[in-house]
C-alpha cells in the first residue's frame, strides 16, 4: 500500500495520539488502507478493531478511525466502554468534523482533529490514573493490504 501520507505526516498524527492520550486509560488507533473490501467501511472498522485487538482494553475503551482513502471511505468505532459514556450523537459528530476535513484531501488535519475529539470524550469518562494506566495498545498507525479481496 502507497500511504497517503508523508513520514512527518504520519509522525505527526502518531504525536496526535499520544498527546490525546497522556490524559486518559482510554486508546486510540489510526489504519489505513488502499480500498475498503467490504460494501460498509464500518463493517471493515469492526474487523480491523478486532485483528488490532483493541477489544482487550481493561477498559473497553479503544478508538479506531479508519480510512480507505482511495475510495474515500471513512469510519471511527469505538468499544463498548466508551459507546456507554458518550452523547448518542458523538460518533456521528466526530465523523462529521472529520469528513469536513477529507472532502478537500486533507486527511491529515481531519484525523487531527477527529483524535483531539475522542480524546477530550475519553479524558472526560476515563482519566488518567498513574497508578494504573498504562498504554494498552500501539499508537503506530496501521495499514491494510493493497489487494482488493477475490470475489
Amino acid at each position: 500500500m502507497k500511504s497517503p501520507l508523508t513520514p512527518e505526516q504520519e509522525a505527526a498524527l502518531v504525536a496526535a495520539i499520544r498527546q490525546a492520550e497522556i490524559t486518559t486509560s482510554g486508546e486510540i488507533r489510526v489504519h489505513l488502507e488502499d480500498t475498503c473490501p467490504t460494501p460498509e467501511p464500518l463493517d471493515r472498522a469492526a474487523q480491523v478493531f478486532a485483528e488490532l485487538g483493541m477489544h482487550r482494553t481493561a477498559q473497553r475503551n479503544g478508538v479506531l478511525f479508519y480510512l480507505a482513502w482511495q475510495t474515500r471511505q471513512f469510519a471511527v468505532i469505538g468499544d463498548s466502554g466508551i459507546n456507554s459514556a458518550v452523547p448518542d450523537d458523538f460518533w456521528e459528530v466526530t465523523k462529521e468534523a472529520v469528513l469536513n476535513y477529507f472532502r478537500t484531501n486533507d486527511y491529515v488535519n481531519g484525523l487531527d482533529k477527529g483524535i483531539r475529539l475522542v480524546g477530550e470524550q475519553l479524558r472526560r469518562y476515563f482519566p488518567y490514573d498513574a497508578a494504573t494506566d498504562r498504554n494498552e495498545l500501539d499508537d503506530s498507525i496501521s495499514f491494510g493490504d493493497s489487494t482488493p479481496p477475490h470475489a
